[in-house]
């Protein structure tokens, strides 16, 4: 499905934890996730470390989509 919403022009950010999948099926900008059931958090952690990283995972995703690419990009961040 991303590949035919980016045929269309229209730019995707696939955000995972599994990046040799994303990258098999075709996405072009990915944004590493990180685990499973909790892509954007981690319940271990504070509500206010876990905004915190949702903040920074979001806007690594929008500057993604920002950014032209020529070939499948793993955007970086921090950890």
């Amino acid at each position: 499905m991303v590949k035919e919403f980016e045929r269309a022009g229209f730019p995707i950010v696939q955000m995972c934890n599994l990046i040799p999948v994303a990258k098999t099926v075709g996405s072009n900008r990915i944004v590493p996730t990180i685990s499973i059931p909790y892509p954007l958090g981690d319940p271990s952690t504070t509500k206010e470390e876990q905004w915190k990283l949702r903040y920074h995972r979001v806007g690594v995703a929008l500057d993604a989509l920002a950014t032209d690419i020529d070939e499948q990009t793993v955007f970086k961040v921090k950890i």
